[in-house]
């Protein structure tokens, strides 16, 4: 725990989408002061969508960021994002004091 107050003031935003919309998602929150790192990978999702199941295969996004961020993050990523209903999702979390610290020293 980062100086003993610092225990889930961190969060991991997840949100899924298109290889179109990731470089604008990722460049516009790291300019922006958002995030401090976001990590992208494939992934195949399977989803209830009005009444159907419905595959795609999507980017999905591991966004680093402080907790007091998460709305903000959130607005930037529904402006920026082409899916009607995106995935937007804040996982807290706690990690190594000198990680903790560089993010904060990241995002304003």
């Amino acid at each position: 725990m980062y100086a003993g107050v610092y225990h889930f003031m961190y969060c991991l935003v997840i949100t899924t989408c298109s290889n179109e919309d990731e470089k604008k998602i990722k460049e516009a929150l790291l300019k922006e002061g958002l995030a401090a790192c976001i990590s992208s990978f494939d992934v195949s999702s399977a989803y209830m969508w009005k009444g159907r199941i419905e595959e795609a295969k999507e980017r999905m996004l591991f966004i680093k960021t402080k907790k007091e961020k998460w709305d903000d993050v959130k607005q930037r990523i529904k402006q920026l994002h082409s899916y009607e209903l995106p995935e937007i999702i804040c996982i807290e979390f706690d990690g190594s004091i000198d990680y903790l610290k560089w993010i904060d020293g990241v995002v304003k």
